[in-house]
């Protein structure tokens, strides 16, 4: 299939399919007689792998590793199960750090009066200010 159908088949852009193949996610497909991109149905299947590792949120160079791991008839399932909870660490950690950023502005949203008046302690805490002026009534 050219890569316009390969692209809807997967859900990813044209665009999305030859950056994978520029950085050799993908390997390059072949030609057609017209020069055409034709993508069979074992690189749609490597497409969707991609994919779905992607959705569950591994980056580009995570999909390279889990690439080789899945081509590597000798991987054992450790080293998938390692890489899974080094990602799973990540997302944790991350997820810590947007608590903690949503706990801040929940902070910051509470000492705002959301009037009609300039003064907001939102913009002062966010401009550097330590002692932010006590809002007008």
């Amino acid at each position: 299939m050219n890569i316009s159908k390969a692209a809807l088949m997967t859900g990813l852009t044209a665009k999305t399919l030859r950056y994978y193949e520029s950085i050799g996610l993908i390997p390059e497909p072949e030609r057609g007689e017209n020069g055409y991109r034709h993508y069979s149905e074992t690189l749609i299947r490597r497409i969707l792998f991609i994919k779905n590792a992607r959705q569950a949120g591994f980056n580009l160079d995570e999909c390279h590793e889990l690439l080789a791991l899945h081509d590597n008839e000798y991987r054992t399932s450790a080293e998938v199960k390692a890489l899974t909870l080094a990602k799973i660490a990540d997302i944790e950690q991350r997820v810590a750090h947007m608590q903690v950023m949503l706990e801040s502005l929940r902070s910051l949203a509470d000492q705002c009066h959301g009037d009609s008046k300039p003064e907001c302690p939102i913009m002062e805490a966010l401009g550097g200010r330590n002692d932010p002026r006590p809002a007008r009534k």
